[in-house]
């Protein structure tokens, strides 16, 4: 790809070679017509090693075994349109298969939106993947994942952004030696029908306790990290040589979700990718002169970019309350803009922009070890490209001022707003009104709670517990009989093994009291599994209810809430707001 390196072009950038042909939807390398064309691009290379493969021969030749080398390194160029067979050769007229638009192809391409804005640009410099490869840095996750992402199933990514003073140009920020802190956070819900995605930024300054957290070292041992109870959530990052699969841990521990995968970027990613897309427009309603972030902008609308950009999401002091959660909602703000413009015609046809974007997103983010591979990133931006950004939700932990503090600098978790938010994440249940894939198949699902509900006194089932809890389908039996009134209830001790969600099965003519006993325990309509009873202990049929990992307890709904809790703070990505 690197022309001028061949000899073929001077002072060119290799990202001005690259145009969009209309008719295909493809890019194309176009060389200066003095040195011809070129279809198949080759992955930029390092300079030769010496006595190494690759070194060219006297007389600036390859030898044979060179020439296959580079060959094999080489990225598959575009595929040569195949020639239309005469009818006659066909049997008939064929059909041509509807071609997709030119913007629509891009964009799977490029994986879109959010993972975002960082694995866009990943995915949009596939075809010199190996010169991306290179700039990746990863940790290993210790454990702390899924072990990666499925296309069958919702994904979760979190994504950190430290304030590290590494880079050029960040020492005048201040707290030079300073190892990090977990300074913003993200953790990205994406709907396992990707029709909708949330959000969540989880303020620094909150109160939480931080798990202990098994790390590798760089010997390959494996080191526990102390645990620290009620400190401020940043310091699960840096701090104590924490990495981020002890953020990750900390996620879990607070939300009840595990990551699929992580990402972290510096004061320099926000930079580099502000710049690569040709500047963010974010708005203020009113004048803002931050002399401890630089920030200086008139009321209105403006492109911030670089130096600019990072002041923008920094600042704090001068806006809303002037604090991190104000600056929170500065930050939603600029990543809405941020993802609007990268799925903007603008960039996703523009390969000069599309490889600047692959360059600052492979340089910036540090990412986990499981999805360390442009391919595998690819992958990822394959199915975050599925969703329509305006069914992206930002919000906020709901938090409360510290009542530890005569003077409150912290803030704690709002349990009664946070828990219903996490459990609608959980559920996979959208904050944005949206037109479900499966809605037919959920109308037939709704359907199981409807209909007449038998007596407690008629219910018959027998308990498992899948939970992982101890004790949970004893506590659960004692709570049916002693307060329900289910007195034909036994419990059956373990299940064969843990299961996510909590089941009742249920033979037809059980239907009534199946309805009753989800009525009782706030059972969602997916748990109940139509099928076969099983016979109990004095042989007589009766359900099968197994208590899932979403079981918190004897007398406590099962079933996550469908609407938000009232007056937390959200965003809407494909809505402008102004900073006040």
């Amino acid at each position: 790809m690197d022309a001028q390196g061949r000899g073929r072009a001077e002072n060119i950038d290799p990202a001005d070679q690259w145009v969009l042909n209309p008719t295909t939807g493809d890019y194309e390398l176009r060389l200066s017509p003095s040195a011809g064309q070129s279809t198949v691009p080759g992955p930029r290379r390092s300079a030769p090693r010496p006595g190494g493969r690759g070194r060219p021969a006297p007389g600036g030749e390859r030898p044979r075994g060179d020439e296959r080398d580079e060959r094999q390194r080489e990225v598959p160029g575009q595929r040569r349109r195949r020639v239309k067979e005469p009818e006659a050769a066909t049997g008939g007229r064929r059909k041509q298969k509807p071609r997709k638009s030119k913007g629509k192809k891009v964009l799977m391409w490029t994986g879109g939106s959010l993972a975002f804005l960082l694995v866009a640009g990943c995915t949009g410099g596939y075809l010199y993947y190996q010169h991306l490869n290179d700039n990746i840095t990863s940790i290993d996750d210790d454990g702390a994942s899924t072990g990666g992402f499925s296309k069958d199933r919702a994904i979760n990514i979190l994504v950190m952004g430290t304030d590290k003073r590494s880079g050029s140009g960040n020492k005048g920020y201040g707290d030079e030696g300073s190892v990090g802190h977990a300074d913003t956070t993200i953790l990205l819900h994406v709907s396992k029908d990707r029709t909708n995605a949330t959000a969540l930024s989880i303020p620094r300054d909150m109160i939480t306790d931080i798990p202990d957290c098994p790390t590798k070292q760089p010997d390959g041992s494996m080191k526990t990290i102390k645990g620290t109870p009620n400190v401020r959530f940043n310091e699960s990052l840096g701090q104590y040589d924490r990495t981020p699969s002890c953020t990750m841990r900390t996620v879990t521990k607070i939300t009840g979700i595990t990551p699929d995968h992580f990402m972290v970027a510096d004061f320099n990613a926000v930079k580099t990718l502000s710049s690569a897309v040709g500047g963010v427009e974010v708005c203020l309603a009113k004048d803002i002169d931050d002399p401890k972030s630089h920030l200086k902008l008139s009321r209105g609308k403006h492109v911030v970019k670089g130096e600019e950009a990072l002041a923008f999401v920094r600042t704090r002091h001068s806006v809303g309350q002037g604090g991190d959660l104000s600056r929170i909602e500065l930050q939603q703000q600029f990543l809405s803009s941020l993802m609007r413009k990268l799925s903007s015609g603008d960039t996703l046809t523009n390969p000069k922009k599309m490889i600047e974007l692959a360059e600052a997103g492979t340089e910036a983010l540090t990412v986990d070890s499981k999805i360390a591979d442009i391919m595998k990133l690819k992958d990822l931006g394959m199915e975050l490209g599925k969703l329509d950004m305006k069914n992206l939700t930002f919000v906020t932990v709901p938090v409360i001022d510290n009542p530890a503090e005569k003077t409150p600098v912290t803030v704690v978790p709002n349990q009664p707003k946070a828990d219903p938010l996490f459990a609608m994440m959980r559920a996979d249940e959208s904050l944005t009104e949206v037109k479900k894939k499966e809605k037919k198949e959920k109308a037939a699902v709704a359907a199981r709670l409807k209909g007449p509900k038998a007596d407690p006194s008629e219910v018959r089932v027998d308990i498992y517990n899948g939970s992982g809890k101890t004790g949970a389908a004893q506590t659960t039996l004692t709570w049916l009989q002693n307060n329900e009134g289910v007195l034909k209830s036994s419990q059956l001790g373990n299940a064969p093994s843990d299961i996510k969600k909590t089941t009742l099965e249920y033979a037809p003519d059980q239907a009534d009291q199946a309805r009753r006993l989800a009525d009782i325990m706030g059972l969602p309509a997916a748990a109940l599994k139509p099928g076969k009873s099983e016979k109990n202990a004095q042989g007589l049929p009766a359900m099968k209810l197994t208590l899932g990992g979403d079981f918190k307890g004897a007398g406590v709904p099962v079933s996550a809430p469908t609407k938000a809790p009232e007056g937390i703070q959200k965003v809407e990505a494909d809505k402008t707001v102004c900073a006040k």
